[in-house]
């Protein structure tokens, strides 16, 4: 099964949480055991697992990647003007893999799945694919 999910974002850099969208993919599937595997097809935006108990993580997470990628730098070329938001996309990586145990994602306690926004705001698509097995 593969779903093909929307989200608008409203900044620059912003991170989604779109756990419970996945979720609601595993449970339409009715797949017992297998995996979700959740891509994002665009190059200034990624997708993460990582802690969604405390929103302060978010807020970290993305100052310091402003200052490892700041926005300007004298020696950008990328005619665009959002070189960092590609670097950021790189770090974040374009794809997670979830593993499906009896009907549920298999997280860990604190853990979430996060759209990655890079270069917003923007209307953006990402998707689920659903394995059996």
């Amino acid at each position: 099964m593969l779903k093909t999910l929307e989200l608008s974002t409203v900044r620059r850099d912003e991170m989604r949480d779109i756990t419970r969208e996945v979720s609601a993919v595993v449970s339409e599937s009715a797949v017992r055991q297998g995996i979700a595997i959740i891509y994002c097809p665009h190059t200034t935006a990624g997708i993460a697992i990582n802690e969604n108990a405390d929103p302060d993580v978010k807020h970290d997470v993305l100052m310091r990647m402003d200052e490892v990628y700041p926005w300007e730098h004298p020696k950008y070329r990328h005619a665009e003007g959002n070189t960092a938001s590609h670097l950021k996309s790189i770090t974040a990586g374009p794809s997670q893999t979830v593993i499906i145990h009896e009907g549920r994602l298999l997280l860990g306690r604190w853990q979430g799945i996060y759209f990655c926004e890079f270069d917003g705001p923007r209307h953006r698509q990402f998707y689920v694919k659903i394995c059996e097995g």
